[in-house]
This record gives C-alpha cells, sequence and structure tokens, in this order.
C-alpha cells in the first residue's frame, strides 16, 4: 500500500500498525511522536493503529541537547 511518511510517497506492506511501520522502518519507538492524518498518535496505541492506504504520517524523534540563544541569533535584552 502506499503512504506519505514525511511529506513522501512510500510503499509499505499492507496490514501494518503503526508500531509495524517503526519495526519496518527500524525507527526505536521510546523517543518518537508520531501523527497520522493530522492526529497524534498516543504511544499505547501505536500496536493497535492500523495504517491504510493513503494515510499521511509525521515521524519526528526526539533529540538529547539544546541549543544556545546565541545560536540562533536572538539576543538577551540589556
Amino acid at each position: 500500500m502506499n503512504i506519505t511518511l514525511n511529506g513522501e510517497t512510500r510503499k509499505v506492506p499492507d496490514g501494518l500498525t503503526v508500531r509495524g511501520l517503526l519495526e519496518h522502518l527500524k525507527i526505536r519507538t521510546e523517543k518518537v511522536a508520531v501523527e497520522r492524518n493530522l492526529e497524534i498518535v498516543k504511544k499505547a496505541a501505536y500496536g493497535a493503529t492500523l495504517l491504510n492506504e493513503g494515510d499521511s504520517l509525521e515521524v519526528v524523534s526526539f533529540m538529547a541537547g539544546g541549543f544556545s540563544i546565541a545560536d540562533c541569533g536572538f539576543r538577551i535584552a540589556d
């Protein structure tokens, strides 16, 4: 079946759940958020949320670290 994943059309096996998709893509579920058709999928529902032809998904991973205010061009007011 065809889905849109992070803005790109991808062919994936039929019958996948969100968890199955993440496993298929070798993405660890611990530090990701998934949006399916503009709705956030709760982690507890990854295994029960079946994907359908034409679904649009955004998968975002969380990263440790941060940035300095100086890195983004902001200036602290005097």
